[in-house]
């Protein structure tokens, strides 16, 4: 199998193809050394283009102009992608009301961003026996950011942290 994936002339394996000439006209099928010099007189190459049929689908064309188009296809779709990252807030049931609002703040630029938002709330020694605080915490943090995200993953307890995962709402045309 070379390199690319695509198997052109003397790599195609089958005896007789399914011959697509330059014009997309169907040559019908055809031995594989008879299409590969009808190719050749043609000064192009014999690609393979659906491996699983029977027989092989096979098209005359010019495989550098192919490759060439393939990979501008696979650039245009990696330009129109979008990553979405996950960011990190902290917060402690002893959070004061400014630094609060200072994070529900990030946490609202990083929806509006288009990234998820993973809300932690961390206990310190004796703080783990109020967690209805945490919950308290995170109830409050999902009704001041309701109108750019909403939850993903319901609030849940592992060892001395309470998570949460917020997601953005989808954008309007």
């Amino acid at each position: 199998m070379p390199q690319d994936g695509v198997r052109r002339n003397e790599q195609i394996r089958a005896r007789e193809v399914r011959v697509i000439g330059a014009d997309s006209e169907q040559l019908g099928i055809l031995g594989r050394n008879d299409a590969i010099a009808l190719a050749r007189e043609h000064g192009l190459d014999l690609v393979e283009v659906a491996a699983a049929a029977d027989p092989p689908v096979c098209r005359i064309m010019d495989y550098g102009k192919f490759k060439y188009e393939t990979q501008k296809k696979k650039q245009e779709a990696k330009k129109r992608q979008t990553i979405v990252q996950i960011k990190e807030i902290k917060v402690r049931p002893k959070t004061d009301d400014h630094d609060f609002e200072t994070k529900v703040r990030h946490i609202r630029r990083f929806l509006e961003d288009g990234d998820r938002v993973k809300v932690t709330v961390f206990f310190r020694g004796r703080e783990i026996v109020h967690k209805d605080r945490g919950l308290a915490i995170l109830e409050r943090i999902i009704s001041d950011v309701k109108e750019v995200g909403k939850v993903e993953q319901e609030p849940k307890a592992e060892g001395r942290t309470l998570q949460m995962l917020l997601t953005p709402l989808p954008k309007k045309a």
